[in-house]
């Protein structure tokens, strides 16, 4: 499906790793467990910063909710998707990066022209969002279809 870029610097950290380091592919597909993120068709590789996910997947939502949770992981400067989506249709990913000083609201307006539609945004990027005001840069998020 394609390949698409995250900051290595930015994200969650998953067990004893730096921003040199890459998480181990088991810590990988435990956060997306964790996450309750249906993956069982999904295997986990690490190639020095990137992330490979292959195999298949339930759709379309899923694999971006996949990719952003991985992706959005200290030591992750890439993720490589080779997952067929097995229900519904594809689409290319729509991705948002936060720059300093966004808010849900100031990508909901770049993306979609009317801020009030941030909770699209908010509900897109659930479970790895519990809260609107917690985002931070670097932050890749899912913009989903308006």
């Amino acid at each position: 499906m394609g390949i698409f870029d995250f900051i290595k610097s930015a994200g969650k950290k998953l067990g004893l790793v730096d921003e040199d380091t890459a998480p181990e592919p088991e810590a990988l597909k435990k956060e997306l467990e964790e996450l309750d993120l249906p993956a069982d068709g999904i295997d986990v590789e690490v190639e020095g910063d990137k992330v490979i996910l292959k195999g298949e997947i339930a759709d379309q939502e899923i694999l971006e909710k996949a990719i952003v949770a991985v992706g959005n992981t200290l030591g992750v400067a890439k993720v490589e998707t080779r997952v067929e989506v097995v229900e519904g249709s594809t689409r290319e990913p729509v991705f948002h990066t936060v720059a300093k000083g966004e808010n849900l609201w100031k990508i909901a307006e770049r993306h979609y022209g009317d801020g009030s539609r941030y909770k699209l945004i908010f509900e897109a990027n659930r479970p790895m969002l519990s809260d609107p005001d917690k985002i931070y840069p670097g932050q890749v998020l899912r913009i989903p279809d308006a």
